[in-house]
């Protein structure tokens, strides 16, 4: 069989996905297969009921945490286990999100000005990276509380003069920004617009997404060189990593369309494919988890979300 260039997945690749979780199942029949969205809904519904997501839920503290902590343990505290909930499909509004997500908020150590650190994790000054998901979390999953507010404004005014974000620049002299923590601060500041929120993010949103594009989402804007050999590998759930392929899907959330800047990545990813349409499974970063999602071999994680950008890309460069 040779390779396969269309976005399209064949009959077999679609039958493989959705034999998956509900996590998968769920997110194939809306952005692969345009099914109504009562059917949609109804396999969404079944994240919470059964399979990763239930099993992830009947991990859950009496006080709303997840292993006693909030961002550590890598990867089974309270913050990650949210991360991991969010992007299975968990609904927002869930009684056990919110308390998580209120959990994590009550936790904080809220700086002046609004940014955010955690009490367990190393760093003694407000993270725009943690901030940033957090304020993720918060969105996604309904949470309203003055401190996401403020959060938000504090992370609007933290740009730096290439439009992206580092954690270090609140203590070192550093002007350029970081893959990772631009990635995480769009990913809050989007979901937050995407909920509805009052402030005003369009321009920090822009100027970030900038930073991305000046980059092609994985290279020196100097020299053009690879910036990471790490950012061309897709591991799921990315934890605190940024990635091409999360860079892409930032872009297509944002509404980038099909910008030239993006080329790069698209063809990297393409050429990840293999010969039966699917794609592989990238090693997940080291440290304890609460069950393995998929082992080595053909991922449907990877394969969903690569198919999902290319259809994306391969229409108009709209949703």
């Amino acid at each position: 069989m040779g390779r396969v260039d269309a976005a399209t997945p064949s009959d077999d690749v679609v039958a493989w996905l959705l034999d998956g979780d509900p996590a998968i199942r769920w997110q194939v029949l809306r952005d692969l297969l345009d099914r109504p969205a009562a059917e949609v809904d109804a396999e969404r519904d079944r994240v919470a009921a059964t399979g990763w997501g239930a099993a992830l839920l009947a991990r859950q503290d009496p006080d709303g945490r997840w292993a006693g902590g909030l961002y550590r343990p890598h990867w089974t505290g309270t913050h990650y286990t949210l991360l991991l909930l969010h992007r299975l499909g968990l609904r927002s509004g869930h009684p056990a999100a919110v308390r998580g997500v209120q959990a994590l908020l009550d936790g904080a150590e809220v700086h002046p000005g609004g940014g955010l650190t955690f009490t367990d994790s190393t760093a003694r000054h407000p993270e725009a990276c943690i901030t940033g998901m957090v304020l993720h979390l918060a969105a996604a999953f309904g949470v309203h509380d003055p401190r996401v507010e403020d959060a938000v404004a504090w992370l609007t005014g933290q740009n730096l003069p290439d439009g992206g974000w580092n954690c270090e620049s609140v203590v070192s002299t550093t002007r350029h920004g970081s893959f990772h923590t631009t990635g995480h601060v769009l990913e809050g500041l989007l979901a937050y617009g995407d909920a509805g929120g009052a402030r005003r993010v369009g321009q920090a949103v822009a100027e970030g997404l900038r930073f991305l594009l000046d980059h092609r989402l994985f290279r020196s804007h100097r020299t053009g060189a690879v910036v990471s050999d790490d950012l061309l590998r897709f591991p799921f759930p990315p934890q605190w990593r940024y990635d091409a392929l999360c860079g892409l899907e930032i872009a297509r959330a944002a509404g980038a369309g099909r910008d030239p800047r993006l080329a790069d990545a698209i063809d990297v990813l393409r050429a990840r494919r293999g010969p039966d349409g699917r794609w592989a499974v990238d090693p997940p970063l080291p440290g304890e988890v609460w069950q393995e999602l998929e082992r080595p071999g053909p991922g449907r994680w990877t394969t969903l979300r690569a198919l999902r950008v290319l259809r994306w890309w391969d229409g108009d460069g709209s949703d």
